[in-house]
Parts: C-alpha cells; structure tokens; sequence
C-alpha cells in the first residue's frame, strides 16, 4: 500500500510540475539597448523623409527627433500645422525613446483596457506617432509626429525613419 501511495504521490507531483510549467509565460526578449544618440545629418534625413510624406498626402504636422537620451535635435512644423501639434509630437518622441518602444503599443494597450489603464497615469503619451530610431540593432533617438490622425502620424513618423536607411 505504501509503494502505491509513494507512486501515487510522486505522479502527482509529476504532473503538478508540467502543469506549472506550462502556464510561466515565455520570458519577455531583452530590450533593444541603446546605442551613440542620433546626429544632426540622420536627423536631417529623417525629418525630409517624414515631411516628404506628410506633404504627399497633404498632412499638417509637427515633426520632432530626439537623441538616444530623449534631447531634441531637430523640430519642424510644416506650414498649417496647430502649435498644439509641437508638444504632442515631442511627447511622443520621449515616450518612444525613454520605453524603447513605439506609442502604438501603449495605445493598444489602453484600447484593451483593465488592468492596461494604468499607462493613462504615467505621464508617458499613448498615442500612435512616437517610434524609436533603431541604427546597427541600437536605438539612436526616436521620433515623434501629431497633427493628424494617431495612424497617419505613424505613418509620416515610419517614412521618416525609412529614409535614413536609403
């Protein structure tokens, strides 16, 4: 009876151990690390390409790059764009660079609500348009669009970003 019962216990603690460890989630990838911060000639192309879009499809925008330590290096804001655009645009910018990733995760995250609400409280901005410049696998800066819709300023913000690597 004891044999039987030692077997009995030793499955379950068998079983209890798959079980557990098929519920740990996978561990989360190692965050891009930053690299050297953005200079004043990538910055440039990034701002052409990202106006270049904007103009396009005729979007009034504020355009804004910061370095890998969140400090503006350029700002444009394309004729017709409200000032308010400016801040949002920088706003953007420091969230994408300071969480090393783009604004549209946080927007999603609010979208799904719960728990995800709390991003609301950080002082970070959850609008879509702030993307993190990555350059050789490390991010250099980032950069931040508003004056349109949170998905056409990621669209202009994307441009830009795809322009420095032409």
């Amino acid at each position: 009876m004891k044999t039987w019962l030692s077997v009995v216990v030793a499955l379950a603690m068998v079983f209890t151990v798959a079980v557990a460890g098929a519920q740990t989630p996978a561990p989360m990838p190692a965050p891009t690390p930053y690299g050297p911060p953005i200079n004043l000639e990538q910055a440039k192309k990034v701002v052409a390409g990202a106006e270049a879009e904007a103009k396009k499809n005729g979007w009034p925008v504020a355009i804004v790059v910061l370095d890998s330590g969140g400090q503006m290096v350029m700002m444009q804001r394309l004729d017709n764009t409200q000032w308010g655009s400016i801040d949002i645009a920088k706003e953007k910018a420091r969230s994408a660079v300071a969480l090393r990733r783009p604004t549209k995760v946080l927007q999603d995250g609010i979208a799904q609500g719960g728990v995800n609400l709390r991003f609301l409280s950080t002082g970070f901005s959850v609008l879509e348009g702030g993307i993190p410049i990555v350059h050789d696998g490390k991010i250099i800066g980032s950069i931040g669009v508003s004056g349109v819709t949170s998905q056409q300023d990621a669209q202009t913000a994307q441009a830009g970003i795809d322009a420095l690597t032409k």
